[in-house]
């Protein structure tokens, strides 16, 4: 059934999503509706919902390649593009204009913080922290914050975000929970269902791929929710670190393993001694 499902994915992304579902599940020798059943069973989305992310990735990756928005709607496979703003435009998080421009206007402040891990950057809009980024060089991270954003206004602003850094720091000693701060977080609908459900670990606990996969519904997305984890830009506020292998190992983490066993160590520490 695996392949059935990959094939399956094959053919979305090379109709743009526009396959017609019964003639596929023919040609793989299933029943649309057990196709479809088995295709959220394996990645954890409907295939409804895995064609729609697909056409948004796409026009993603063509307005990032210089496209005008009305070629990259079409490009992604969209009929008209009131289709796209109907179904497709809340998904990118921003105006397609504004995303191909690399966020004009938008008003970013950032800081950071030395933590026993090493630097914790933290950015954050308006709406709430958008980016946490755990490195040995601060100057890196700030410059890859700024190349995912390179039209919007980013600044440093220590005493506008003294709170979260604050926060920051005391989670990596295992005795805050950032799980509290306002996020302004865009992802796919299954990766923010993964987000969510890692919010609700607490600290000084863990759970396993397949736990969560299990949490949020689809019990055999294992990878997709591994691969959700490691799609995580908030470090700290969505702890992915609280997640581990099923024979008890650490299994991967974005900025290191010696990271997600520190923060682990800390955490448990602190909530042996309370």
């Amino acid at each position: 059934m695996t392949q059935a499902v990959i094939a399956a994915c094959r053919e979305i992304e090379r109709t743009s999503g526009q396959c017609d579902v019964t003639t596929l599940a023919s040609s793989l020798g299933y029943s649309e509706g057990h196709l479809r059943r088995c295709f959220r069973d394996v990645v954890g989305v409907s295939l409804a919902s895995y064609s729609r992310e697909y056409q948004v990735d796409r026009v993603r990756e063509t307005l990032r390649d210089g496209y005008t928005v009305t070629d990259a709607i079409f490009e992604a496979g969209y009929r008209s593009a009131s289709a796209f703003y109907e179904t497709g435009a809340p998904r990118l998080g921003m105006t397609p204009a504004r995303y191909r421009d690399g966020a004009p206007g938008e008003h970013i402040r950032y800081t950071s913080v030395e933590t026993p891990v090493g630097t914790v950057l933290a950015a954050s809009t308006a709406r709430g922290v958008c980016s946490i980024r755990i490195g040995d060089d601060e100057e890196l991270l700030a410059k890859v914050l700024m190349e995912e954003f390179p039209s919007a206004l980013i600044e440093r602003d220590d005493d506008g975000l003294l709170n979260v850094a604050s926060v920051l720091a005391g989670a990596v000693r295992g005795e805050d929970d950032a799980s509290v701060l306002p996020l302004d977080l865009s992802g796919t609908a299954f990766q923010i269902r993964v987000w969510e459900a890692l919010r609700t670990i607490a600290a000084g606990e863990t759970r396993t791929y397949s736990d969560v996969a299990n949490q949020i519904g689809s019990p055999r997305a294992i990878r997709a929710v591994a691969s959700a984890c490691a799609a995580n830009r908030v470090a700290l506020a969505v702890p992915c670190h609280r997640v581990i292998r099923r024979d008890g190992s650490l299994g991967g983490y974005r900025w290191g393993l010696p990271v997600k066993e520190a923060l682990l160590l800390a955490e448990g520490s602190h909530r042996d001694n309370t």
